[in-house]
C-alpha cells in the first residue's frame, strides 16, 4: 500500500452529532405512521443510508407505500432541527489542526444540509471547496456504492490505497473498502450502539476508536504499518 496521502472524513457522527438528532425525528415521524422504531433501532439498522434508501427498505420489507411527500417532510424535520440543535462532535477542532495530510469530506447528505451543518459548528471553512456530497458527484451513487470516494481521490490526483477514511457506519465502511481506501472506524458519536465497534470491524475497518483525540496517532500509526 502506499502511503497516506489523503485524510477522507465522513460528517454526520463523525465531525457532527447529528445522526442522533435525525435518528430521533424519524423514530418519531414513522411511529405516527405506523411503525414502531427507537431512535437507537433506526441508528443500528440504518445509519449511513439516505432517507430514501431507508424508506424503500421499509416498503420492500413490510409491502406498505409511503405517501409521496413523506420523504420530503421528513428530510425538513430533520434538517430544521438540525440547524437549531447540532453540536460538533468533541475534539474535531483539536483533531483536525493535529492531522497534517490534505483534507475533504465524503457524505451521503445533500450540499445544502452539509453547509447548514457545518457552518453552525465553525467547520465549513475548514473543508471547503472540498465537501462532496455522494448524490451530486460522479455518478451520484449514494453508500454503500464506493462511488464518492473514489471521486474525491481523484479530485486530489491520490491512489485510493494512500487515502484513510474516518466512518461510524456499516454501510460508509463497506464503500470505502470497496473503493480500495483505508479505515478507521469511529464510535464517538451519541448515536452509538452495544456492538458497534464490533459491527465496524467486521464490515473491514482495520481498527476502531471512540474518541477524536485518538484518531492523529491513529493516522500516524497506519502511515508507518502500511499492510505490504
Amino acid at each position: 500500500m502506499s502511503a497516506l496521502q489523503l485524510a477522507i472524513f465522513d460528517c454526520d457522527g463523525v465531525l457532527v452529532d447529528s445522526e442522533i438528532i435525525a435518528a430521533e425525528v424519524e423514530a418519531e415521524m414513522l411511529t405516527e405512521f405506523g411503525f414502531e422504531f427507537t431512535a437507537g433501532e433506526l441508528g443500528a439498522r440504518f445509519a449511513g443510508l439516505t432517507w430514501g434508501a431507508i424508506v424503500k427498505r421499509l416498503e420492500e420489507e413490510t409491502g406498505r407505500a409511503f405517501p409521496d411527500d413523506f420523504a420530503g417532510k421528513v428530510e425538513a424535520a430533520v434538517k430544521e432541527r438540525i440547524g437549531r440543535e447540532v453540536q460538533a462532535v468533541p475534539g474535531v477542532h483539536a483533531m483536525l489542526d493535529l492531522v497534517d495530510l490534505p483534507r475533504c469530506i465524503c457524505s451521503n447528505s445533500a450540499t445544502s444540509l452539509l453547509q447548514l451543518e457545518l457552518k453552525r459548528v465553525d467547520l465549513w471553512d475548514r473543508f471547503r471547496p472540498y465537501v462532496f456530497s455522494a448524490v451530486e458527484v460522479g455518478s451520484k451513487a449514494p453508500k454503500p456504492a464506493p462511488d464518492v470516494f473514489l471521486h474525491a481521490c481523484r479530485e486530489f490526483e491520490v491512489d485510493p490505497g494512500a487515502a484513510i477514511v474516518i466512518e461510524d457506519s456499516v454501510h460508509g465502511v463497506h464503500a470505502a473498502i470497496a473503493a480500495g481506501c483505508r479505515v478507521v472506524g469511529f464510535t464517538g458519536g451519541k448515536h452509538t450502539w452495544a456492538g458497534h465497534a464490533d459491527a465496524l470491524t467486521e464490515a473491514g475497518a482495520e481498527t476502531v476508536i471512540g474518541r477524536l483525540a485518538d484518531y492523529p496517532a491513529t493516522v500516524e500509526a497506519l502511515s508507518l504499518w502500511r499492510g505490504d
